[in-house]
């Protein structure tokens, strides 16, 4: 943990898709700043909503609550929630936390916008 602000770029490969990059830390703090991402992610017609965990920093306990919050505001909008570029340990904690049965995750962007367009199958 270096302390780093999350800066959270979003950006739409496909005009049913939006990718929000977990850039920098994601804690407690990052409350309005990732609610702010996903704002901008849920246009309309977003079927799915990836969030690009390669350049994350940090993630804490608050951090995942704020999965679930975002999970949660997903659900509401019916739209699915994927991610990718996770590394070992946090694909872990997912894992652990269930989240994986909820939030899809995989390996690589080309797999997960393959599965958020309905031409992949799995994880």
């Amino acid at each position: 943990m270096d302390g780093t602000a999350a800066a959270l770029p979003v950006r739409r490969p496909d005009p049913a898709v939006a990718v929000i990059s977990m850039a920098g830390d994601i804690t407690g703090a990052s409350e309005g700043p990732l609610m702010a991402a996903y704002t901008q992610a849920d246009g309309p017609g977003t079927r799915a909503v990836l969030l690009d965990f390669g350049p994350l920093g940090y993630m804490n306990s608050s951090g995942i609550g704020l999965l679930v919050t975002m999970l949660v505001r997903a659900n509401r909008q019916h739209q699915r929630l994927l991610a990718f570029g996770l590394n070992d340990h946090y694909r872990q904690i997912l894992s652990l936390t269930r989240l994986d049965e909820a939030i899809q995750v995989h390996p690589d962007e080309t797999s997960a916008l393959a599965a958020a367009s309905g031409r992949g199958t799995g994880r």
